[in-house]
């Protein structure tokens, strides 16, 4: 049994880059804590560095497979840890000008990237539920931060007490497959549904339900996303992105290894309640979202209906060819691709979204009536994030989407994939009505509203970045989809 602790040391640093910005925040002066964004995010930095060159060529586990290092948990630790440095750099104009605790605010982020590394790493369901739990304990007092807020404490409040029951169901189903396998270990589970095919425990299939419910709610899969709209709304924006991007794809990297590593001899009892829940996740997401007036709202309707689309990766992950489980490994690159493609596209419509609030103080989709002519520059980088969102070719959302539905069918999932196209055309409608607005209609008069919107150069500079990024891979994924392929053969070796 390995006990190397030195494994761990990308996460010490992560952990001692959180400590270190709490203590600093003591010592500075009020007028420089805004600085201290810079040393989260280079903490951050720092620790994928550490990563990548302790464990680049790693496969080793820590207390038998508690604690996994392969290219799958290095893929996502370095995903994760620069998704949380570019979404700190985004929030530091905010929170300069809303948050009065920006160590805090810094060090729980950094706390909640240490937990979305443990879930991706995690070799068991128990160590997994308590990365799971750091990153939900964070986010939960990050959504509330402004306490001065009525609708962020409001959505705070919601978001606790569903995710206390959430996890309640997660923690209850996990027992039950204690209960039927005598073990928690996903090698473990794998070997007991393999030697037990066919005549599976009723205790081992209700604990699987419960833990595809509690997960679903983590990924706001319908019908377990009635918290996200109004959590999205209340929390600070900086936070809803967060919880939009950063956080999805950690629990989507939860799913895949323990789906591919545990759950696969058990296909047959769990493909088509995924393929059913991706079904009503991509119906309601993308439906509901078309009557929303709020652009926090019709972005968290719309990061609904893409967890719908991930599902239908997640349910195309294998296929039953002579009674035997088929591992689809296209499925799971398309998955860990499309979290890549939707990080990209999301945090520059939540950057946008962030700079027009700091300047016009609402989040109503009136605001954004004629915005291309306060600021063409943040009108462009919207409309190709929404062009990406909806899926349009020559933009990494259309790759991203063609890979999902290509896996679809190589499982004989046709139907899934023809309902999930119809679902993002039904998305192409409200992404357009955004864009008509800031494109088409004229500015909302105001007296108190500014007639140009200026953009901080740290933010012009990262919309850039993320507008360059969504284009390019649209045009040339290759690098990206060598890494992932890489990432996704430690998890499907054999497929």
């Amino acid at each position: 049994m390995n006990i190397n602790f030195s494994l761990l040391a990308p996460e010490y640093v992560l952990v001692g880059v959180a400590f270190a910005v709490l203590t600093i925040d003591f010592i500075l002066p009020r007028r420089h804590r805004f600085h201290l964004s810079w040393l989260a995010a280079g903490g951050l930095v720092l620790s994928a560095v550490v990563a990548m060159v302790q464990r680049w060529d790693t496969v080793e586990t820590l207390y038998g497979g508690l604690f996994i290092a392969d290219k799958f948990g290095l893929f996502f630790f370095v995903f994760l840890t620069t998704l949380t440095a570019v979404l700190v750099l985004i929030a530091s104009d905010y929170v300069r000008q809303h948050i009065r605790q920006p160590g805090e605010f810094y060090a729980l982020l950094v706390f909640a990237a240490v937990g979305m590394i443990g879930m991706a790493a995690a070799g068991e369901l128990l160590t997994a539920y308590v990365a799971l739990e750091l990153l939900s304990f964070s986010l939960y007092v990050l959504v509330a931060f402004r306490r001065d807020d009525a609708h962020g404490n409001e959505a705070g409040v919601k978001y606790i007490v569903l995710g206390a029951f959430s996890s309640a169901i997660l923690l209850y189903g996990i027992s039950m497959v204690w209960g039927a396998t005598g073990t928690t270990y996903y090698d473990g589970i794998s070997e007991h549904l393999t030697s037990n095919a066919g005549s599976l425990d009723s205790t081992l299939i209700l604990g699987l339900a419960l833990i595809i419910a509690g997960l679903g709610f983590k990924v706001a899969a319908a019908p377990f996303h009635m918290w996200a709209p109004d959590t999205y709304e209340g929390a600070p924006t900086p936070i809803t992105a967060f919880l939009a991007v950063a956080s999805k794809a950690a629990a989507f990297a939860l799913i895949l290894r323990l789906f591919t590593q545990a759950l696969m001899p058990a296909l047959e009892e769990w493909q088509v309640l995924v393929a059913v829940l991706a079904v009503g996740t991509m119906v309601i997401g993308n439906l509901v979202a078309i009557v929303q007036s709020n652009i926090k709202r019709m972005l968290a309707y719309s990061s609904v209906g893409q967890a719908g689309f991930l599902l239908v990766g997640v349910a195309a992950l294998g296929h039953i060819e002579g009674g035997e489980v088929i591992s689809i490994k296209l499925a799971s690159d398309a998955v860990i691709l499309h979290l890549v493609g939707y990080a990209f596209a999301n945090l520059a419509a939540f950057t946008v979204v962030i700079a027009v609030f700091n300047h016009i103080r609402t989040d109503e989709l009136s605001a954004y009536s004629g915005l291309a002519k306060r600021s063409p520059y943040l009108s462009l980088v919207m409309a190709v994030a929404l062009f990406s969102l909806a899926g349009l070719p020559f933009f990494v959302g259309f790759l991203t989407k063609f890979y999902l539905f290509t896996a679809a069918a190589e499982a004989g999932l046709l139907w899934l994939a023809g309902i999930a196209m119809a679902a993002s055309v039904v998305s192409l409608y409200y992404y357009l009505m955004v864009v008509k607005r800031m494109f088409i209609d004229d500015v909302a008069e105001s007296d108190d509203t500014p007639l140009t919107i200026g953009i901080p150069r740290l933010s012009w500079v990262l919309l850039g970045g993320l507008l360059i990024g969504t284009v390019l891979l649209g045009v040339y994924p290759q690098p990206l989809a060598d890494a992932v392929s890489a990432a996704s053969g430690a998890i499907l070796p054999g497929a």
